[in-house]
């Protein structure tokens, strides 16, 4: 468990399936990420892979609610998900970040995503990227507030795609 200001970042859990569902069914959440809502099972396999990350790669995502009321924020952390990006991103681990709809805008995910770096950094991890659809302009600013810039473009299910990289931050 990681612990911030604000949040409680943590691996997920059944428990944490409704919500998790829930956040991955809404239109406005996934319309920069696969423009498609998520199904239910869509969305169990996602938990599922999200635990299956940490015993075979040491990473993965945490399940991030607040502390104050325990209010399920959204997901935040890393993989190798073998994406078919071109040029290819190899073994690297990715970052990603999604936020339920009334998270948005309240520094969540650059609270969440600075933890998850520390992490990273203790651990020795020298670099990081990130893909996202060039008209996210606000995941582009977590990322880039989160120390990433950018490396260049690739193409992603066939569209442009911006390929961002960090550098791993020593203490």
């Amino acid at each position: 468990m990681i612990e911030t200001e604000r949040l409680r970042l943590s691996l997920h859990q059944a428990t944490d399936f409704d919500d998790l569902r829930e956040m991955w069914s809404d239109p406005h959440v996934v319309r920069h990420i696969s423009g498609v809502p998520s199904s239910e099972q869509e969305s169990w396999f996602r938990l599922l892979r999200y635990r299956g990350l940490w015993d075979l790669l040491g990473y993965g995502y945490w399940c991030v609610r607040t502390k104050a009321d325990g209010r399920y924020v959204g997901d935040v952390g890393f993989a190798d998900l073998k994406r078919p990006v071109q040029p290819p991103l190899g073994a690297v681990p990715e970052a990603g970040w999604v936020l339920a709809t009334w998270a948005h805008g309240q520094g969540f995910a650059t609270e969440a995503l600075r933890a998850a770096l520390r992490w990273m950094d203790d651990r020795g991890v020298d670099h990081t990227v990130c893909i996202m659809a060039p008209e996210n302009a606000a995941s582009r600013r977590v990322a880039e507030k989160c120390g990433y810039s950018l490396k260049g473009n690739v193409r992603f299910r066939e569209q442009p795609t911006l390929l961002l990289q960090r550098e791993r931050q020593r203490s």
